[in-house]
Formats: C-alpha cells, sequence, structure tokens
C-alpha cells in the first residue's frame, strides 16, 4: 500500500486519514501534511491509523512534534482506527499517557464536544 495523507472536516474537527507506513521514508511527507493542515487552521486533529500497516519511532516523533504544536495553539489530537500492531507501539512507548485512542469516529468527536465544553 502506498503512502498517503488526506483530510477533511466533520463536525468541528479535521480528520486525517493515514494509509500505508509511517517510518524514516514516509515521515518526512507526513510531518508536511500535518503542518500544512494546521497552518491551514485545524488545530483539533483526529488521525485515523486505520490503513497504517507500520510506525516506527522516526513517525512517532513526528506526531509527537505535531501534538506539541498544536498544543501551543489551544488544539488537540487524538486517534482512531489503530490496528492492533500499531496500538502495540503507542502502549510500549506509554504514549498513551498523552494521546487517547478512539474506537471510532463517533466515539472521537463526542470526547472532543465534551473536552471543548
Amino acid at each position: 500500500m502506498d503512502f498517503a495523507v488526506g483530510h477533511r472536516v466533520e463536525q468541528g474537527v479535521t480528520v486525517v486519514k493515514i494509509s500505508g507506513e509511517i517510518d524514516v521514508f514516509t515521515s518526512p511527507r507526513l510531518r508536511e501534511a500535518l503542518l500544512e493542515i494546521i497552518d491551514d487552521g485545524g488545530v483539533h486533529l483526529v488521525v485515523d491509523l486505520g490503513e497504517v500497516t507500520f510506525l516506527d519511532s522516526t513517525g512517532l516523533g513526528v506526531l509527537v512534534g505535531v501534538y506539541h504544536r498544536l498544543r501551543a495553539r489551544d488544539g488537540s489530537m487524538s486517534f482512531m482506527g489503530v490496528n492492533d500492531r500499531v496500538r502495540r507501539v503507542f502502549h510500549v512507548t506509554q504514549l498513551t499517557k498523552i494521546f487517547v485512542l478512539h474506537n471510532s469516529l463517533d466515539e472521537a468527536i463526542a470526547a472532543h464536544e465534551s473536552a471543548a465544553h
């Protein structure tokens, strides 16, 4: 599967869909795409990792960096559709302490709406 990043806005959040492998080769493209989304006004991101087949430390570094940039703008970032392999990476690195992994888009939007109030 080729690496791709797309996004759309739904109910006040920007849903970012990533597919393929997030690694040392694709991380620069991911960083560029996410920073462009933020520069265009997307500050509340739900990242769909349902079609991500691999995630390495370089990719995690991009996600953490983007998270800090969003926090500086009073933004947020959460994840959905995380498969078992990628979920294990989040748990092993203890990033589940800062990132919320949702089971569905509806769950992610509901959590964002409740945090906003």
